[in-house]
């Protein structure tokens, strides 16, 4: 048989924000208190989880994400366009 271990996170939170949770937890049928906050701890968890991993799927496209982020390219001759364009438009509006 493996051994379990049982591992702690100690949270502040307001007496509302206790009662409000305690509340839910009722209505969703929980044997506790913290069934209920393990279940939706861990459901939020694997939600962000899946979010990342769609928008950014492999390593290798995390790695290309931060390089532009930390690297940006010089900005074309479209780019120089269209801020110049923005910039008119914005100073034609002030008036």
């Amino acid at each position: 048989m493996a051994n379990v271990i049982n591992d702690r996170i100690d949270v502040r939170l307001s007496k509302e924000q206790k009662e409000l949770i305690k509340f839910a937890c009722a209505l969703s049928g929980f044997k506790n208190l913290s069934e209920f906050i393990l279940f939706c701890v861990n459901k939020e968890a694997n939600k962000i989880i899946i979010e990342n991993n769609q928008i950014l799927q492999s390593i290798e496209d995390k790695k290309v994400f931060l390089d532009a982020l930390l690297n940006p390219p010089q900005p074309n001759k479209q780019l120089q366009k269209a801020q110049l364009s923005y910039l008119t438009f914005l100073e034609s509006n002030e008036a």
